[in-house]
């Protein structure tokens, strides 16, 4: 491709044949071939886009959201539903959690471990069959099992991997083959401040999401010319369940912390996702987006 400005005549191939123009790209031209190729591509794609923004609105398409009832994941959930996504939400444990969360939002849920790669195997299967294949999958299961290492046991440190990261394999390696059968797919996985800087007395759960990080870059590597995105969001401290456990005084010091001023917000993070697993963001993959309020900047 060679951009050139716009009108005059060009020499094509050594040819004095007009250069080919993308609709809405007038700086940029193609040997008439290629053109004619990508214009054709273009008005294809253009045409798909059409049939499925019917009313303004995406076709629905099937999103599974892990730890998807309650703090951030619910927030996700209901984002990715308001944007017109047939959402379903897993949750591991906390049934009456989840009947209130389907009660007052009407998304279905699904109870499995998304650390056990069987349990998802039998999820993934009936997801498909009672609501179709899965072609927004949001990674977002993830528990805490703190202790410095002197503490931590062996099993501490498997739960967490295993919930975290494992789980991150496990519903890929199973919505991945279906994804690229259908030329389109959008994985978020959600990492975590933590495991861009670390924090003392969580190697386990540092590691684990550190370890997101990379896999979403390699494997948005093998997704690309399929038409999936692979990214991550990085979460800083969030206004959860699991941040209001931590005692007053420490907090105080981690809001100090962040230039913004305040902890983040659910909501914050599900805007994220929402823009990530868009439609329209087919050129976006293998990033990592931190919303973080500027607290861990790299």
């Amino acid at each position: 491709m060679s951009p050139i400005a716009p009108g005059g005549p060009r020499l094509v191939d050594g040819r004095d044949e007009p250069p080919v123009r993308i609709p809405n790209f007038p700086y940029i031209v193609l040997r008439p071939a290629e053109g004619r190729m990508a214009a054709r591509d273009w008005k294809t794609g253009e045409k798909r886009r059409n049939r499925e923004q019917q009313g303004g609105l995406t076709m629905a398409r099937v999103a599974l959201v892990t730890g998807g009832t309650r703090g951030i994941g619910a927030a996700i959930s209901v984002a990715l539903h308001k944007a017109g996504r047939k959402v379903v939400a897993n949750y591991a444990g906390n049934t009456a959690a989840a009947e209130a969360f389907t009660a007052e939002t009407g998304i279905p849920t699904i109870r499995f471990d998304a650390g056990d790669f069987a349990a998802c195997e039998a999820a993934v299967a009936r997801i498909i069959e009672e609501h179709g294949a899965i072609e927004i999958l949001v990674n977002n299961a993830g528990i805490t099992r703190d202790g410095t290492m002197a503490r931590m046991s062996r099993d501490m440190w498997d739960q967490v991997i295993d919930t975290n990261l494992g789980s991150c394999f496990n519903l890929c390696k199973l919505t991945f083959d279906g994804m690229k059968s259908k030329k389109f797919g959008r994985v978020v996985n959600i990492g975590s401040i933590n495991g861009q800087a670390g924090q003392y007395g969580q190697v386990n759960y540092a590691a684990a999401k550190s370890g997101i990080h990379g896999f979403t870059k390699a494997l948005a590597q093998e997704g690309a010319r399929f038409g999936i995105t692979v990214n991550a969001i990085a979460p800083g401290y969030v206004d959860t369940e699991m941040v209001r456990a931590v005692p007053e005084d420490v907090l105080v010091k981690i809001v100090a912390r962040i230039p913004m001023g305040r902890l983040g917000h659910a909501e914050d993070i599900a805007r994220g996702v929402a823009f990530l697993t868009a439609d329209e963001g087919d050129f976006i993959t293998g990033s990592t987006l931190s919303i973080n309020g500027g607290q861990h900047m790299y």
